[in-house]
């Protein structure tokens, strides 16, 4: 990993984000940011095909207002908990596999809902570990999961959403256990009413209204 006060996305000799609003201390930043993102994600977003164009796409809307390089895919490489994401030299190739993949299976049209959280979760658990961004990937996954879901005939309920359930799952999901996120997937709790995320029988709000937030931060 890179030495922290060496990241060029960082300010010299600091672990705070290069932003557009010039803060420098890690408090007021995330304040900004969370306030940013959530304005962001109550606003229309242009949704034309799912692919990793829309990926990124996403990430932009979200994250333009705070930094300059939202949407573009990271040139450092980044870790949490000790674990590497995807190095930055293999990123694009990484994620044109993985999209070209999903693009194969028709974006996970027409399943049913346990095949879908099945093949939802393979894909979230893939998708995490390449961490495409330097910052912002959890929020950026949650929102194209919102996405896909409702293409593919399974809106989510976010009011059933746990953010911190959702990050142990990914952490699991990242040692290669993908059972935690299937379980709590759309539609695997559907009769307790418990769980991640669950299939909505009303249209869900737009999907980038959602309970955002900072937990899906990584370090260099």
């Amino acid at each position: 990993m890179y030495d922290p006060a060496e990241d060029p996305y960082c300010y010299p000799g600091t672990t705070v984000l290069r932003n557009r609003a010039g803060l420098r201390d890690q408090a007021a930043l995330d304040v900004f940011e969370h306030e940013a993102v959530l304005q962001r994600a109550s606003e229309p977003m242009a949704v034309r095909s799912l692919g990793v164009r829309q990926y990124r796409a996403v990430h932009r809307h979200l994250f333009g207002d705070v930094y300059p390089w939202a949407g573009r895919f990271r040139t450092v490489r980044i870790a949490k908990g000790g674990n590497p994401f995807c190095y930055p030299e293999h990123i694009a190739a990484a994620i044109d596999r993985l999209f070209a993949g999903l693009r194969r299976q028709r974006w996970l049209r027409r399943l049913s809902a346990d095949d879908f959280a099945r093949h939802a979760a393979h894909f979230l658990a893939e998708l995490n570990a390449i961490h495409p961004f330097r910052e912002g990937n959890g929020r950026t996954r949650l929102v194209f999961l919102a996405l896909l879901a409702e293409r593919a005939g399974h809106p989510l309920d976010f009011e059933r959403m746990n953010p911190a359930t959702m990050l142990a799952a990914m952490v699991r999901s990242f040692a290669g256990d993908e059972a935690p996120t299937r379980r709590r997937a759309p539609g695997a709790d559907r009769a307790a009413g418990r769980g991640l995320a669950g299939i909505s029988r009303e249209r869900p709000r737009h999907p980038c209204v959602i309970r955002l937030t900072g937990a899906d931060r990584a370090k260099p």
